[in-house]
């Protein structure tokens, strides 16, 4: 009989530890240790913990004999899903969708999943109940005959209905719920997660079967639970967004089968996600003409090139500390290019307070987004407008040279396409380019003095 022992996890990391201590050595995170019972197994016969006798199943084999075959997928009719993970869903890949709570992420499964036409699906949901998601299901006007829902949290009755339905692709809602008999601990712990995540693993490359895993995230915004949850999956992919606006972006962090720069963009609506093709028209407001305090920046998310609009507004602090405010951009970096405006251009914000938005309720992280953050400040506090159908890329640097960013022939023909007239690139982006073809004037910049007396004179 296998003898029992309590070892010590952190549930941040999975790191594992004999006793309880306060702080993690390997996350650094404080009171994330929780106990769990496991059994203890005999150790391995043999020298160094393996045995010297008997036979492998499988022989090592040289990498010229290797067959390589292009991959099996499984078209989701869903286009934004399918370019995120590469051309469609392999067979016998286990994907892992996490994100905010409320955020969508259960309608996205269950809106694709009713749209598959010949495919068998078996919908395993330890969070809600059959009846909710039957409500669902006809709030998105969804409707599939092969579409099989069960309400089960145990790991080993759920592979009892795998075999008596025989699915063609399994969802899991969600890892946190489901646990194994296997281990004493309570579900969501992170022996629970890592050996239901490896036992779906399992038995998606022996059946060549593909199973969706819905995640948990934590407090920091990363996927909950053990970090090789993450590892032991072929796919993550995280559905992110403010919940109080319309839209949504997937981002691919892990992709074994394709790229991770790839993203895709939904509308969130009442009736369920719509895609978004072109999200610039949906991003762009038509009704700034003549306001200050706008400026139209043109970024790339992933390898998808979207013009977004930047508002800002300027004003004098009202108490002694002046406020800082960023939402959807980095804060830190409003406050270096507050800094490079005091230092290098003259302007004086030091007691002004600065509030900066991006419009749409999108995360940008793009550092081609400078030179739209400043103008945008800029025209705030002057009160003068930037002229209709101007937009700008560039990267600010410390000393007030606007550096050349990656991908401008997308960028501009993006910005071309939508109409725009005019636009700001480093001047160091425009070595070489071919110009002569395009409707749009493209005016090279090399410091930020340049730039604002292209925009204000």
């Amino acid at each position: 009989m296998a003898k029992t022992k309590s070892v010590y996890f952190c549930n941040n990391c999975g790191a594992e530890s004999p006793k309880w201590i306060g702080r993690c050595p390997v996350c650094g995170e404080w009171n994330t240790y929780v106990e769990e019972v496991v059994s203890a197994k005999p150790a391995s016969s043999g020298k160094g913990g393996y045995s010297l006798s008997g036979e492998s199943k499988v022989r090592p084999q040289r990498i010229d004999e290797i067959q390589v075959t292009e991959e099996s997928r499984i078209d989701l009719g869903n286009g934004e899903l399918n370019r995120v993970l590469g051309g469609g869903l392999v067979r016998g890949s286990l994907v892992l969708i996490g994100g905010e709570p409320g955020i969508g992420k259960s309608t996205l499964i269950l809106q694709t999943v009713l749209g598959l036409k010949g495919y068998k699906v078996l919908y395993v949901s330890g969070e809600e109940s059959a009846r909710q998601l039957k409500l669902r299901a006809e709030r998105i006007g969804g409707s599939a005959p092969d579409c099989y829902i069960v309400c089960e949290t145990s790991l080993e009755d759920i592979f009892v209905h795998i075999r008596n339905v025989n699915p063609d692709l399994v969802v899991i809602d969600s890892i946190q719920t489901i646990a194994t008999s296997a281990m004493e601990s309570s579900p969501g712990s992170v022996g629970q997660v890592r050996e239901c995540a490896a036992s779906l693993l399992k038995f998606a490359k022996q059946t060549n079967t593909p199973v969706l895993l819905v995640g948990h995230i934590n407090k920091e915004g990363s996927i909950a639970g053990p970090k090789v949850l993450e590892h032991i999956v072929d796919t993550v992919l995280q559905f992110e967004g403010d919940r109080h606006y319309m839209y949504r972006i997937l981002r691919s962090i892990k992709n074994r089968f394709g790229s991770t720069s790839e993203l895709g963009i939904y509308e969130m609506r009442q009736n369920g996600l719509r895609e978004v093709s072109n999200p610039s028209e949906m991003l762009l407001s038509q009704d700034h003409e003549g306001l200050s305090g706008v400026a139209i920046a043109v970024t790339i998310e992933g390898v998808r090139p979207f013009l977004i609009e930047t508002q800002a507004l300027v004003s004098t602090a009202a108490y002694g500390t002046p406020q800082r405010s960023a939402t959807g951009f980095d804060l830190r970096r409003m406050n270096m290019l507050l800094a490079v405006l005091e230092k290098r251009v003259g302007f004086k914000l030091a007691q002004k307070d600065v509030f900066l938005n991006i419009a749409g309720g999108i995360k940008v992280n793009d550092p081609a987004m400078d030179l739209g953050v400043i103008s945008a400040i800029l025209s705030s506090n002057m009160d003068m407008a930037i002229e209709t159908g101007t937009c700008m890329t560039g990267e600010v640097g410390l000393s007030g040279e606007i550096r050349p960013v990656n991908r401008i022939e997308q960028r501009i023909l993006e910005a071309e396409k939508l109409g725009f007239k005019r636009m700001l690139i480093p001047q160091n982006n425009i070595k070489g380019f071919d110009t002569s073809r395009l409707s749009i004037e493209l005016i090279p910049v090399r410091k930020v003095e340049e730039a604002f007396r292209q925009l204000f004179g």
